[in-house]
C-alpha cells in the first residue's frame, strides 16, 4: 500500500506517528510522513519520505507564543494553527493521489491516516473516497457522559450528572469550540463544494473509516458512549533515541551521586521560566539532584547550582529508570514513558489533554499533580518526598511497568487494525 501519514502537532504528538510510520514501512508498505519542517530530520532518522506542511519559521512563531500554555488563549492559537494548516495539507495530500495517477500506479492502493487534528485527511476521504484512519493519542478526545475526561483545572465532572455533561458539552461547542474550529472548517469545506458539519469534536472527530485510540484500556477504561468497536492499541512508547546511549556528559552526572529528579516542561513550550526557576529552589530546598530538561535554555535561572544540570536532549528510555522521579507537564507521550520505566511522576498540567492525563496517572497510584497557581518549591518538595518515600508509589510503579512490559507497542497493534482495514477495502498490499 502507500500510507499518507499526517501529524499535526509539536513534538510529542508527531513522534508516535514516526514510529507507527517506521512500522508500517517495516512491513514493506509505501509510507510518507506530512508534520512541520522541524521534524524533517525526525522522519529522516526513521527512514521515512516527508512532506512539510507548516514552515519552521511558521511553527517556531506559534511555539514561542506566550498565549500557547494559557488553558483558554492557547486553544484560540491552536485553532489558528490548526485551520491555517489544513488547507496546505489537502494540496499535499492531492498532489500525491494525481501522482499516483500520472505514474500509471496500481489505482486504489492508498490509505491516509491523521492524528486528531489532522482534518485534511478527512476531507481527502470525502473527496476521494480515499480509506481514512484517525488515531487520537490521548483519552481525553472521547468525551463521555459517565466517566467524563478532565477538561481543565477544573475537574472531571466525575459527580455530575449524565444530563448536566451533556449540557456542558453542547455549551463548550457553541460559546468557544465551534466558533474557533468548526465554523472556519466549515467555511474550507465549502470551498469544495462539501457539507458543513456540525459540532466537530463531538463525534465528527471519530467518524472515519476506523478510529484507534494509541493507550490502553487500563489506562483509561473504555465508556458505554465511546465509539462502538473502537481499537485500543496500547501506548506507542516510540523514542527517536531508544537505541541511544546516554550522552558521557549524562552519565558522569548520574554517577556523581543519588539518583537525580528530572524536570521538563515538555517541547511546545518555551515560556517555562517560573517552572524551571520553583524547581530549581525546590532542588536547593531539599538538597536533592536536579536534571533540567529543556532545548529552549533562556528559560532557565542565569546560575545553577552544583548539584542541578541542564540538558538539551536526553533520551526517555536510557534516562527514566535512572531517576528518583520525574516531574513535568502531563503529556502523553512522557506520562507513559515514566510508566514503562517505573518513575514515579510529578505533574504540572498546563493545558489541552494534560490535566486528563496528570488524573489518570494519580489514579493509577504512581503520580501526584500540582497545578501551576500552586506549584511552589515547598510545594515541590512536600510532593517529591512522598513520591520517592511512599512504598505503596514504587510499588505500584513496579506493577503497571511490569504490566506494559508484557504488551505489544501501540506502533505494532495499531499497524494490525490499518492493515485488516485495508484488506477489508480491497486495497493492494
Amino acid at each position: 500500500m502507500k500510507i499518507l501519514i499526517v501529524a499535526a502537532g509539536s513534538h510529542g504528538d508527531v513522534l508516535p506517528f514516526v514510529g507507527l510510520g517506521r512500522e508500517l514501512q517495516r512491513r514493506g508498505h509505501e509510507v510518507r510522513l506530512f508534520a512541520s519542517a522541524p521534524f524533517a530530520t525526525m522522519a529522516a532518522e526513521a527512514g521515512l519520505p516527508f512532506a512539510e506542511v507548516m514552515s519552521a519559521a511558521e511553527y517556531q512563531r506559534f511555539l514561542a507564543d506566550r498565549d500557547a500554555t494559557d488553558p483558554m488563549k492557547g486553544m484560540a492559537l491552536l485553532a489558528k494553527a490548526v485551520i491555517g494548516a489544513q488547507r496546505r495539507c489537502l494540496a499535499l495530500l492531492e498532489s500525491e493521489l494525481a501522482s499516483e495517477l500520472a505514474h500509471d500506479c496500481e489505482p486504489g492502493r492508498t490509505l491516509v491516516v491523521g492524528s486528531s487534528l489532522a482534518w485534511a485527511t478527512r476531507l481527502l476521504g470525502e473527496l476521494h473516497r480515499v480509506p481514512v484512519v484517525t488515531v487520537h493519542l490521548a483519552p481525553s478526545w472521547f468525551r463521555s457522559n459517565h466517566r467524563a475526561p478532565s477538561i481543565g483545572p477544573l475537574g472531571h465532572l466525575e459527580r455530575a450528572p449524565a444530563f448536566v455533561k451533556r449540557l456542558i458539552w453542547r455549551l463548550m461547542d457553541r460559546r468557544f469550540l465551534d466558533p474557533l474550529f468548526t465554523a472556519p472548517f466549515n467555511a474550507q469545506r465549502a470551498e469544495r463544494g462539501l457539507p458543513p458539519v456540525s459540532r466537530l469534536f463531538h463525534q465528527w472527530i471519530h467518524a472515519a473509516d476506523l478510529t484507534i485510540g494509541l493507550f490502553p484500556g487500563w489506562f483509561a477504561p473504555p465508556q458505554p458512549d465511546w465509539p462502538a468497536g473502537l481499537p485500543l492499541a496500547g501506548f506507542p512508547l516510540y523514542d527517536h533515541g531508544q537505541d541511544a546511549q546516554l550522552p558521557p556528559e549524562v552519565e558522569r552526572f548520574l554517577a556523581a551521586g543519588e539518583p537525580p529528579v528530572a524536570f521538563t516542561s515538555g517541547t511546545a513550550n518555551v515560556s517555562s521560566q517560573a517552572f524551571f526557576a520553583a524547581s530549581v529552589q525546590a532542588c536547593q530546598l531539599s538538597g536533592r539532584r536536579g536534571l533540567l530538561l529543556t532545548q529552549e535554555a533562556a528559560q532557565l535561572p542565569a546560575a545553577l547550582p552544583p548539584h542541578v544540570a541542564h540538558f538539551g536532549y536526553v533520551p526517555f528510555q536510557a534516562l527514566l529508570p535512572r531517576l528518583a522521579a520525574l516531574v513535568h507537564h502531563g503529556g502523553i507521550g512522557t506520562t507513559s514513558q515514566a510508566l514503562r520505566a517505573g518513575t514515579p511522576q510529578l505533574v504540572r498540567p498546563m493545558g489541552f489533554d494534560q490535566f486528563d492525563n496528570a488524573r489518570r496517572a494519580v489514579t493509577l497510584g504512581v503520580a501526584r499533580q500540582l497545578l501551576p497557581r500552586r506549584y511552589e518549591p515547598a510545594a515541590v518538595v512536600r510532593a517529591l518526598e512522598e513520591l520517592t518515600t511512599q512504598p505503596s508509589v514504587r510499588a505500584r510503579c513496579a506493577e503497571w511497568a511490569r504490566t506494559l512490559a508484557g504488551e505489544r507497542a501501540g506502533t505494532e497493534v495499531a499497524a494490525d487494525a490499518i492493515v485488516a482495514l485495508a484488506a477489508r477495502r480491497g486495497l493492494a498490499s
